[in-house]
């Protein structure tokens, strides 16, 4: 069997995070044995391999969830390069990481505590209105949700690696009272292609922080306590919405709550193209710490 560690990323104040195990050596792992681990974990989960083309790469990762494989797990991503660096197997403070999505850069930093903070990079987000907006009322219906408990603002389908459906709700009293109907959201996520819900909500009492939650299409389990992509979607469709301006200062966006378990998750925009130009991509970041470790 192989040797899984068990991480908690984007964790807060409160604990929280959400746990992805992680195999740091699985170049002999076939896609049943990663696709096991996910079931039996009930997680996605992340695999560490020997990238295709090591002059451009210095690692590949794959991600499965309990039902397939996902092209990009930001939370994942984040929890096998953290866990790497705690090993001391990592030579460089920037990774050029191989994924289905594509290239994903790493970086490192050195906190004054002595552990290392890592944040990744996301391209930048495509933001399109849903193709059928008449199902706007059956999308609320699908998370238990009312018409009058959203903003009179266009249901997106927002990506920087994998769609997320951003739906604006009026507070985030409304977004904890959600339940979500699994197969309905499933069936809806189907007919305007995405590949879960992320409803949201400002908090008024902070700026710049925004709560989330996370109904996925098809993972094997009805909510996420953090969703990095989603989270690097969610920024882009700020923007969009008028709700969020593109400069240095992070977004931070608190999710899963509702499921008792509370999540902090850090984006900032990628303003390399200078200060009157559309964000080149974001980057994401968070907390690790380590939750289990299962031979």
């Amino acid at each position: 069997m192989p040797h899984i560690e068990v991480v908690k990323v984007f964790t807060s104040a409160a604990g929280g995070g959400n746990p992805a195990p992680i195999v740091i050596a699985a170049d002999g792992l076939d896609d049943a044995q990663m696709l096991e681990i996910a079931r039996t974990h009930g997680h996605e989960s992340g695999f560490v391999l020997a990238p295709d083309d090591p002059a451009q790469h210095d690692l590949r990762l794959r991600f499965f969830v309990p039902r397939h494989e996902m092209s990009m797990c930001g939370h994942a991503t984040l929890g096998a390069v953290w866990l790497l660096a705690s090993r001391g197997l990592l030579d460089a403070e920037r990774l050029s990481i191989q994924t289905m999505s594509g290239t994903v850069q790493a970086f490192l930093t050195q906190q004054p505590d002595g552990t290392k903070s890592v944040e990744i990079s996301q391209p930048a987000g495509t933001v399109d209105p849903i193709p059928h907006p008449e199902l706007r009322d059956e999308i609320l219906a699908a998370m238990g949700l009312q018409p009058s408990d959203a903003l009179e603002l266009p249901f997106l389908n927002a990506c920087t690696s994998r769609i997320k459906t951003l739906i604006p709700l009026r507070s985030p009293a409304v977004l904890d009272a959600a339940r979500p109907d699994p197969e309905a959201v499933e069936q809806l996520c189907e007919r305007i292609g995405s590949t879960g819900f992320y409803p949201f909500a400002a908090d008024p009492a902070q700026p710049r922080k925004f709560d989330a939650r996370q109904f996925p299409k098809s993972s094997g389990y009805p909510e996420d306590a953090a969703t990095g992509i989603a989270a690097a979607a969610l920024a882009f469709g700020l923007l969009h919405y008028g709700m969020a301006a593109a400069d240095a200062r992070p977004l931070l966006v608190h999710q899963g709550r509702a499921m008792g378990c509370p999540s902090d998750i850090h984006v900032r925009f990628d303003l390399s193209g200078g200060a009157q130009a559309y964000p080149a991509g974001c980057y994401l970041g968070g907390s690790v710490e380590p939750a289990s470790i299962l031979l």
